[in-house]
């Protein structure tokens, strides 16, 4: 970690394409910027997120992979790994834990960013996606202990000690990250999610996120997180 909190490196777990534009995409962009090499693993394509008629699972599935790559470029991320797992199906199996421990293992993170695995409701308006607590909770027990234990499935490769855990959309969140001079970068990269933006502007609803957290902390735009030292 460097002087300016910057990791070396960092993976962003998600359930969908999309899920990290929506939540820590500014953080991303800021630590890109910094020169943090930053992988994204998405558990799933995403692949039944439409109501278009003569829709398929498969077209699906593509079409949502090339957004988030268009996305991923706009925030300075060069790998991106799909997992391919079902959308709406996904379930925090050992064999999930398996794949993320081989991921980690691999890219050798510092740092690895997931969602809250106990965030249920979020206040009176939304139920929060089984995709999202399932891959929260497999990334965490993969981060620890599962990756840094030699003599569990060492075939997968070299025990990884990740040093930090930083946690989006928890209550106890302590630690913010300044997006001010990248939040332009979070809308468009979300943006590119067109298959899921149709007509709808995100701008309003994502600054409006992003002020309100950056009002807490004194800046003018934020994201925040619960880190876990490890």
């Amino acid at each position: 970690m460097g002087e300016d909190g910057v990791p070396a490196s960092a993976m962003v777990i998600m359930a969908h394409p999309d899920d990290a534009e929506f939540t820590v995409a500014g953080t991303v962009a800021t630590w890109t910027r910094a020169g943090c090499r930053v992988i994204y693993v998405l558990c799933t394509d995403g692949d039944v997120g439409s109501h278009e008629p003569g829709m398929t699972r498969e077209r699906l599935a593509q079409i949502r992979r090339t957004e988030q790559r268009a996305a991923c470029d706009i925030l300075g991320v060069r790998e991106v790994v799909f997992l391919g797992h079902g959308d709406g199906e996904l379930e925090p199996t050992l064999q999930l834990r398996r794949e993320l421990v081989r991921a980690i293992r691999h890219y050798e993170p510092e740092v690895v960013i997931a969602a809250d695995p106990t965030q249920l409701f979020v206040g009176n308006w939304y139920i929060n996606h089984p995709d999202h607590r399932a891959a929260a909770l497999a990334a965490v027990d993969a981060v620890a202990p599962a990756c840094r234990m030699p003599l569990l499935w060492p075939e997968l490769g070299a025990p990884h000690h990740v040093q930090r855990l930083y946690v989006h959309s928890h209550d106890a969140a302590e630690v913010f990250v300044d997006i001010s001079d990248v939040l332009p970068l979070k809308i468009a990269a979300l943006k590119e999610h067109k298959s899921q933006m149709r007509n709808w502007d995100p701008c309003e609803m994502i600054t409006e996120w992003a002020v309100e957290t950056g009002r807490q902390h004194g800046v003018r735009y934020a994201e925040q997180f619960r880190v876990i030292n490890l």
